[in-house]
C-alpha cells in the first residue's frame, strides 16, 4: 500500500476511517528520517491492511504541535482512533515489523477499560 502524505485536512478523516494507522512526523533534513523512510515503505508493503502515513512535521507545524512532536522522528499509532503507541526514535526492522504486529493484535475493550480506569 503507498504511503498517505497526512496534512491538516485529511488528517482526522484518514485515522477515523481506518482501524490501524501508523503515522511518521519526520523532516527534510533529519537524518535519522530519511533512513527511517526506506523501512517504513517496506512495511507499508507488507502490512495491506494498515494505514502508512507521513506527516513533515515542518510544513505542518500545527499537526506536530496538536501532538506535542519535540524530536523527529516520532511514531504514532492509532488503532480505532485511539493513540496505542508513541516512539521519539526510528526503529529497526524487525523491530518495526513486530510492533505492527502487535498493534493489530491488542484487545482494545481492556485498552479502552484501563484508558477509564486510570482518568
Amino acid at each position: 500500500m503507498a504511503i498517505i502524505e497526512l496534512k491538516r485536512e485529511n488528517f482526522d478523516t484518514t485515522v477515523q476511517g481506518s482501524e490501524l494507522v501508523i503515522v511518521d512526523f519526520w523532516a527534510s533534513w533529519c537524518a535519522p528520517c530519511k533512513s527511517f523512510a526506506p523501512l517504513f515503505e517496506k512495511a507499508s508493503e507488507n502490512f495491506s491492511q494498515v494505514v502508512f502515513a507521513k506527516v513533515d512535521a515542518e510544513s505542518e507545524s500545527d499537526l506536530a504541535s496538536h501532538f506535542h512532536i519535540r524530536s523527529i522522528p516520532t511514531l504514532l499509532i492509532f488503532r480505532n482512533q485511539i493513540i496505542i503507541f508513541r516512539l521519539d526514535q526510528s526503529l529497526a526492522e524487525d523491530e518495526l515489523f513486530m510492533l505492527v504486529d502487535k498493534a493489530g493484535s491488542l484487545d482494545m475493550n481492556q485498552i479502552r477499560k484501563d484508558a477509564l480506569e486510570n482518568n
